[in-house]
C-alpha cells in the first residue's frame, strides 16, 4: 500500500486465513484507493458491525462516502471518528471544510483549533495519544516513556504519561508529572485540566475544586471549564451551586446531552426525582442514541417506560452502527424496563446482551481477585491483627458497611444515617486509594504486592494511615461524632482497616445469594464492580465473600455485625435496635422513619431508600430462574433455596 500497489496488497489481504480487525480495515482501504466504493462500504458496514467502537473504520467509512459524494453521511462518519478518537487528523481535516459547508462555522472553527493543535505534536506523541483513544495502554506508555526519557521536560509528554496512569491507576505518579508540568508551564489549560481530574480521583476535592476554579476564571465561559467545575461542587456536596452552573452552561449551550446528564445526577442526589427525569429526558431528546440517558432514568428505579419509549428503545439497539457504550447502556435500560412489565424473557435477552458487552470491555480476571483473598486469610490471622490490636489511629468515629453491592448496604446507611449521632457520608474510596499505594507500580502480570505488604508495615504507618483516613474524610462530614463509609468492596480490606483504625466497627449487609447476586448482574455500575458482569463470576465473588468475612468474625471478634436484609424487611425495628446495641448508640424513633431523612444519596438505590420499608426485591430474582442456573452452580451450598 506504501508503495501504491493496492491490488497486489488487497490479494495478499483475500489470502489471509483469518482476517483481524486491522486487515479488514486494510482491506476497505485498498477498495477505497481502487475505486471500488460500494464493495469498501460492504466491508466496512460488516467491520462496525462487529467492531463499532473502531475510531478508524468510522474514520475510512467518512473517506468512501465522501469519494461517493454523500456529504451528509460522510460528516456523521467524521464526527463519530474524531468523538472515539480524537487524534485522526485526516478526520480533523476533512471536517474543517464539511462542518463549514454544512453550516456550521463554530464547529468548524474547533476543528481547525484541534487539527492546529495535533499537528504541533511531535509525530512520536500524536501516535501515543491515538494509542490511548484505542485502549492500547501499555504500547502507548511504552512510547511516551521512550519519548520523555529523550526530551524530559516536553510539558505534553509529561501531560500524556499523567493521562496513561489515570487509566492504569497510577494515580501517584500522574498527580507528580501533572504537579511538574505545571510548574513547566502554568498557564496550560490541558494539563490544569488534567490534574482536576488526578485530583478529584485521589479524594483531594478541596484542592481540586480550587484548581478548576483556576481554569473557570483563566477563561470565562469555556463550557469544560464551567462543567468541571460544577463537577467538583458535586464532589464536595454543594449541589445547588453546582446546578447554577450546569444552568449557565446550558444557557450557552442548550443542546448539550452530558450537562443535561450531569444535570440530572445532581438533582437525583438531591431527592428531586421530577427534576432529575426531566433532566435525562432533555439529554435523550438531544442525542436519541444516548444511551446512559435512558439508563439514567431505568436507574431511577421508579421511572416506567410506555409503549412508544420501548420500541424506541428496541430499534435504537438493533441499529448495527452504534457504539458499545451505548449499547449496553440502552441493554440494561431494556432489561429493567421489560421486567417491570412483566416481560421477562425478553427482558433476560437484554440483561445477558448488555453484560456480554460490559465482561468484554472489562476483561476481569476472578483469579487474581481469588488469590488475593486466599492471602488475606493468610496473612491477616487472629494472632497477626491481636499483636497489633493497639496500633493505629484510636478514633472510633467510622462505621464500615460493607458487602457486596445491592445487597442492602444503602438501606443499612439510610437507617443509621437518621439517627443524631451518625453522618452517612457515602461510598468512600480512600480504603482502596490506600491500597493501591501500598501495590505500588506493577507491571502486566506481576504478582501484586498487597496484601502480603501488610505483614511489613510499622505501627507508625498504620497510625499515619489512619490520622490520615479521619482527616481526608472530614470534607464529607456534618458534625456528628460518627460517620459511615459504605464501600461494599471494603470487606476486602477489613484487615488493613483494622491496623489503621482498631476501633472502628463493621456491618456486614448480607442478602439472600441468588437475589443478591442476580440484583448484581442487572446492575450497570458507574464504575468498578468488574466481577458483576458474568453469572460465574459474580456467583464465584459472593462465595468467596462468604468465606472471607467468617474468616474475619473469627479473627475479629465482636467487630463484626451481619446484618440480613431480608430480616430488616420483616422486622425493622427489632434489626434497628440491634444494630445500634452494636454501635453502642441509644435508640432513635427517627431510625424507623428512614425513609423521611432528607440526605444526599448517590447510590443506585437512592429513590428506593425514600420510600418506606417494603418486600417488593426479595424475591424479584425468581423469575428469572430458568435463565440462572450458571450462578446457582457457581455458588455451590452458598446458593440457598
Amino acid at each position: 500500500m506504501q508503495q501504491g500497489d493496492f491490488q497486489g496488497a488487497l490479494g495478499q489481504l483475500n489470502r489471509q486465513a483469518s482476517v483481524s480487525r486491522e486487515a479488514a480495515f486494510l482491506k476497505a482501504a485498498c477498495l477505497r484507493y481502487l475505486g471500488q466504493l460500494q464493495l469498501a462500504l460492504a466491508e466496512l458496514d460488516a467491520l462496525r458491525l462487529s467492531h463499532p467502537d473502531y475510531a478508524r473504520v468510522w474514520q475510512e467509512t467518512g473517506h468512501v462516502q465522501r469519494a461517493r459524494g454523500q456529504a451528509g453521511a460522510a460528516l456523521k462518519a467524521y464526527r463519530q471518528a474524531v468523538t472515539l478518537n480524537p487524534a485522526l487528523v485526516a478526520s480533523w481535516q476533512a471536517l474543517v471544510q464539511l462542518e463549514a459547508d454544512h453550516g456550521e462555522p463554530s464547529a468548524a472553527e474547533r476543528a481547525s483549533n484541534q487539527l492546529k493543535r495535533l499537528q504541533a505534536l511531535p509525530r512520536e506523541l500524536l501516535t501515543v495519544t491515538s494509542l490511548l483513544h484505542e485502549g492500547r495502554l501499555y504500547k502507548a506508555e511504552q512510547l511516551c516513556r521512550a519519548f520523555l526519557q529523550r526530551h524530559p521536560a516536553h510539558v505534553e509528554g509529561m501531560r500524556l504519561l499523567a493521562v496513561l496512569g489515570v487509566q492504569l491507576n497510577v494515580l501517584d505518579d500522574a498527580e507528580y508529572l501533572l504537579e511538574t508540568a505545571l510548574d513547566l508551564d502554568p498557564r496550560n489549560a490541558f494539563v490544569r485540566y488534567d490534574y482536576v481530574t488526578v485530583l478529584a480521583r485521589r479524594q483531594k476535592f478541596a484542592q481540586a475544586l480550587e484548581e478548576a476554579e483556576k481554569l473557570r476564571r483563566a477563561q470565562p465561559g469555556n463550557p469544560s471549564f464551567e462543567t468541571a467545575y460544577a463537577n467538583q461542587l458535586m464532589a464536595v456536596g454543594d449541589f445547588d451551586r453546582a446546578l447554577e452552573v450546569y444552568d449557565t452552561v446550558l444557557e450557552a449551550l442548550p443542546d448539550h446531552p452530558g450537562v443535561q446528564l450531569s444535570r440530572g445526577h445532581a438533582l437525583k442526589t438531591k431527592g428531586d426525582r421530577d427534576g432529575a427525569v426531566f433532566a435525562y429526558q432533555a439529554a435523550r431528546h438531544i442525542r436519541p442514541q444516548f444511551g446512559d440517558a435512558w439508563w439514567s432514568l431505568a436507574n431511577l428505579k421508579t421511572y416506567s417506560f410506555d409503549r412508544v419509549e420501548l420500541d424506541q428503545m428496541r430499534s435504537l439497539e438493533a441499529d448495527s452502527g452504534l457504539p458499545s457504550v451505548d449499547r449496553y447502556h440502552l441493554c440494561f435500560a431494556l432489561g429493567k424496563a421489560l421486567e417491570d412489565v412483566g416481560q421477562y424473557a425478553e427482558s433476560w435477552t437484554y440483561y445477558a446482551r448488555g453484560n456480554e458487552l460490559k465482561a468484554a470491555e472489562l476483561r476481569y480476571d476472578p483469579e487474581r481477585v481469588s488469590q488475593e483473598v486466599q492471602t488475606q486469610r493468610a496473612v491477616c490471622t487472629a494472632e497477626f491483627l491481636a499483636e497489633r490490636a493497639e496500633w493505629g489511629d484510636p478514633a472510633a468515629d467510622p462505621i464500615f458497611v460493607v458487602g457486596l453491592p445491592r445487597a442492602g448496604s444503602t438501606l443499612i446507611e439510610q437507617i443509621l444515617a437518621s439517627h443524631s449521632q451518625v453522618d452517612g457520608t457515602l461510598e468512600l474510596p480512600n480504603v482502596l486509594a490506600l491500597v493501591h499505594r501500598l501495590n505500588g507500580r506493577l507491571k502486566r502480570d506481576e504478582t501484586p504486592h498487597y496484601p502480603q505488604v501488610l505483614a511489613s508495615l510499622t505501627a507508625e504507618q498504620c497510625a499515619e494511615f489512619g490520622r490520615a483516613f479521619i482527616e481526608d474524610t472530614q470534607l464529607h462530614r456534618q458534625g456528628a461524632p460518627y460517620f459511615i463509609d459504605k464501600m461494599p468492596n471494603n470487606f476486602r480490606h477489613i484487615g488493613l482497616i483494622a491496623l489503621m483504625l482498631p476501633n472502628a466497627r463493621f456491618i456486614d449487609a448480607r442478602r439472600h445469594p441468588m437475589a443478591c447476586c442476580f440484583s448484581g448482574f442487572k446492575q450497570l455500575f458507574a464504575e468498578g464492580q468488574e466481577f458483576s458482569y458474568r453469572l460465574e463470576d459474580i456467583g464465584r465473588y459472593y462465595r468467596e465473600y462468604v468465606e472471607l468475612m467468617t474468616h474475619w468474625d473469627e479473627a475479629l471478634p465482636r467487630r463484626v455485625l451481619r446484618v440480613d436484609y431480608e430480616a430488616v424487611v420483616d422486622d425493622l425495628e427489632g434489626q434497628v435496635r440491634r444494630m445500634l446495641a452494636f454501635l453502642d448508640l441509644p435508640f432513635e424513633a427517627g431510625c424507623l422513619e428512614f425513609h423521611r431523612t432528607q440526605r444526599l444519596v448517590r447510590t443506585a438505590s437512592a429513590e428506593q431508600v425514600r420510600q418506606p420499608i417494603n418486600t417488593q426485591g426479595v424475591a424479584q430474582w425468581r423469575h428469572y430462574a430458568p435463565w440462572l442456573a450458571p450462578l446457582r452452580e457457581a455458588l455451590g451450598a452458598q446458593g440457598g433455596d
